[in-house]
């Protein structure tokens, strides 16, 4: 046979390794009739081009979030003369509320329609939120922008998510969830620096809030023209555990349910998932206002604030690879209580340098938990109803957001800013002991096999998910 022939045949090319897995081609129905598609392939070096595509559109999506992490806080108590807390905060009630519910309905629906659709929505909703802000002539205009942002932050952040775990398959999940997660809160950080700066020569508004036009535009067009949905990826890696096909597609109750409680694991990531984004919630609605009393300037508030995600996004570029090595367990359960350590050391001193270096401790702890929570549930949840699962793992994780907000803005009311970030603290290192006490490691190779995928959340193999 000629060589030349002989190159082209899937037999002879190099075997599927842990880093690459294939389907080298896949017939389609066309209304014309059946059609050669292009090849289906898993692994982030096979599919790099559109993987690099969905990191750079998450950056862009934490952008939009990052803008409000420096002023709108300031904005509360400057140009609105809020003087409560509560009511200071409702702008994150209302972002974590909404974005929670719009992670389950991306989840579910992602499964239903498609990846790209939800995408798309999510821009299409977006694209208002920076100019509500700049114009906004009361306070209830911030807050329905907020309702605004939530959407949109639910839908595209859970959609990126769920594509890369689809591109990239189980070897190197902690990974492409540490770069996902990575180009989202780097460019939160950058944002939040940009706009403090912008503020601190023209202003609280509007200058500042220009750059979401261009984060929102910029998002959709790339998210309309060049994104590819992924759910054939999805398929395909199903077809690859053989014996682990749901029977009937399961029930969204049955999902919710194993992802909450029925799975201890599950259950485990999404009590963490809560708690790391209550004191996010904290963080990003009182250290602005507990720094600015501490007699900072708004440049060095606008550090501390684009400090913590920063070292945040950076570290995931390393904890979500060594996730993959060392085991999920470890990283989720240690970086709670590293994240409580960087949160009493901030209550515990006075001045810029303390509070960077609490700010630093907070943002490694986080690195450690946020990428390592996703692939977590990625070992553990079927292609087939994955994206439901992570769906409601971040129903959760984001509602914390609003939980947060709530919780310690009534205690810096009651008591002050202090007690009220101390209390996040305390509850950020009781979550790390439930994850250390029952939790099971989820990661297939450090368990000498496949991941513990759970097939069918139906109640009979419950049981046995949850002891494994």
């Amino acid at each position: 046979m000629p060589a030349s022939s002989a190159s082209t045949r899937p037999g002879n090319r190099r075997p599927a390794t842990r880093w690459s897995l294939r389907l080298e081609q896949t017939a389609v129905q066309s209304p014309s009739g059946p059609e050669r598609a292009p090849a289906v392939r898993l692994g982030l070096r096979e599919n790099w081009h559109q993987f690099a595509l969905l990191v750079l559109i998450n950056a862009f999506v934490g952008g939009m979030v990052g803008l409000e992490r420096t002023l709108v806080p300031l904005l509360a108590e400057e140009e609105f003369g809020l003087a409560s807390r509560t009511i200071a905060l409702s702008f994150i009630v209302a972002f974590g509320v909404v974005k929670a519910l719009a992670n389950l309905v991306a989840g579910r629906f992602s499964d239903r329609i498609g990846r790209k659709q939800i995408l798309v929505v999510g821009w299409l909703i977006g694209l208002p939120v920076p100019f509500l802000i700049m114009f906004a002539p009361a306070w209830e205009w911030i807050v329905f922008a907020n309702v605004l942002l939530g959407v949109n932050q639910g839908l595209c952040w859970s959609t990126t998510v769920i594509m890369k775990i689809d591109l990239v398959g189980s070897a190197r999940r902690g990974f492409a969830m540490g770069l996902n997660e990575a180009a989202g809160y780097l460019f939160a950080a950058g944002a939040a620096l940009a706009s403090g700066y912008l503020a601190s020569i023209y202003g609280l508004r509007p200058e500042p809030f220009y750059l979401g036009v261009v984060f929102a535009a910029a998002g959709l067009i790339l998210s309309i023209g060049f994104v590819r949905d992924t759910r054939d990826h999805a398929r395909f890696e199903a077809t690859l555990q053989p014996g682990t096909a749901p029977r009937t597609p399961p029930s969204f109750r049955d999902i919710f349910l194993l992802t909450s409680w029925q799975n201890r694991s599950l259950f485990a990531t999404s009590q963490a998932g809560l708690v790391n984004n209550l004191n996010d919630g904290m963080a990003w609605g009182l250290f602005p206002l507990f720094f600015a009393a501490g007699g900072l300037s708004i440049d060095q508030v606008a550090i501390l604030a684009a400090l913590y995600p920063g070292v945040w996004g950076l570290a995931q570029l390393v904890t979500g690879a060594l996730s993959d090595r060392r085991g999920r367990k470890p990283f989720i359960a240690g970086g709670m209580g590293v994240q409580s350590i960087g949160i009493f050391l901030i209550i515990a001193t006075t001045g810029f340098w303390p509070w960077a270096s609490g700010a630093v401790i907070l943002g490694l702890g986080t690195a450690m938990v946020y990428p390592t929570l996703l692939a977590a549930i990625g070992d553990i949840a079927h292609p087939e109803w994955r994206a439901s699962s992570v769906g409601v793992y971040r129903l959760w994780r984001d509602g914390g957001y609003a939980i947060g907000a709530l919780l310690t803005g009534v205690v810096a009311d009651l008591s002050g800013l202090r007690w009220a970030i101390g209390l996040g603290g305390l509850l950020t290192l009781a979550s790390g002991i439930v994850v250390a006490a029952v939790m099971a490691e989820t990661l297939g190779g450090r368990q000498g096999g496949h991941p513990p995928t759970i097939s069918h959340p139906t109640p009979a193999p419950v049981e046995h998910g949850a002891s494994q």
